[in-house]
C-alpha cells in the first residue's frame, strides 16, 4: 500500500539575495565580537556568522565578509579572541559594525592569552590562532584553533533573530 504520489516541486534557478536573507534570519545566531592586538592597538568587528566547529582538534569557524577592512589586519596578527556578547551588549555589537572608527572608545576589556582583547562582561571568550581560510562567495570562512576559553554563567547571551536582538528565556 503506497501513499498519494506528491507533484514534483520546481526550484528556481537563483536565490533572491533579499529573500534569502529573509529566511535565513529564521534561525537564530548568537553575536560575537573578534578581536586581536594590532600593531597600532586594539581592533576589532561584528559576526554574527559564527559556530563550534570540532573538539580533537577544538576548533572554531566564522565568516567576515570580504569587504571587511578589518579581517585582512586580524589576519596578519595570526592570533584573535572570539567574544561572545552578552545580552545586554547590543551597543557593543552595533559599535564594532561600524567602519572608520576607533571601535575601543570608552570600551573597557582585558588581555586574553594571546594579547588579544576580552571585552568586560561577555558571556564567554575564545582565544585562538588562525588555522586556515577558505572561500565563503562572499565571505571567508576562517577556521581557528582553539588555545584557551572561559564563559561567565551568570551572563545570558546576546541572541539575533528575524533582523532583531532577542533574549532566551532563561529556564535555570
Amino acid at each position: 500500500m503506497t501513499g498519494p504520489r506528491m507533484a514534483a516541486k520546481t526550484y528556481p534557478n537563483s536565490v533572491d539575495a533579499a529573500a534569502m536573507r529573509e529566511v535565513l534570519g529564521h534561525f537564530a545566531s548568537g553575536v560575537v565580537i573578534v578581536t586581536a592586538a594590532g600593531p597600532e592597538g586594539p581592533i576589532g568587528f561584528t559576526c554574527q556568522s559564527f559556530a563550534s566547529l570540532s573538539l580533537e582538534p577544538p576548533l572554531v569557524n566564522f565568516s567576515p565578509a570580504r569587504s571587511s577592512t578589518t579581517w585582512p589586519r586580524i589576519r596578519e596578527v595570526g592570533t584573535f579572541c572570539i567574544n561572545i556578547l552578552a545580552a545586554d551588549h547590543q551597543h557593543h555589537s552595533a559599535g564594532f559594525a561600524r567602519s572608520g572608527v576607533d571601535k575601543f572608545i570608552g570600551v573597557s576589556w582585558h588581555t586574553a592569552p594571546s594579547g588579544a582583547p576580552i571585552l568586560d562582561n561577555v558571556s564567554a571568550w575564545v582565544d585562538c590562532t588562525l588555522e586556515h581560510e577558505y572561500d565563503g562567495g562572499d565571505h571567508t570562512i576562517v577556521v581557528g584553533r582553539v588555545r584557551d576559553l572561559d564563559a561567565d554563567k551568570s551572563r545570558s547571551p546576546l541572541l539575533f533573530h528575524r533582523g532583531a536582538y532577542t533574549l532566551i528565556a532563561d529556564s535555570r
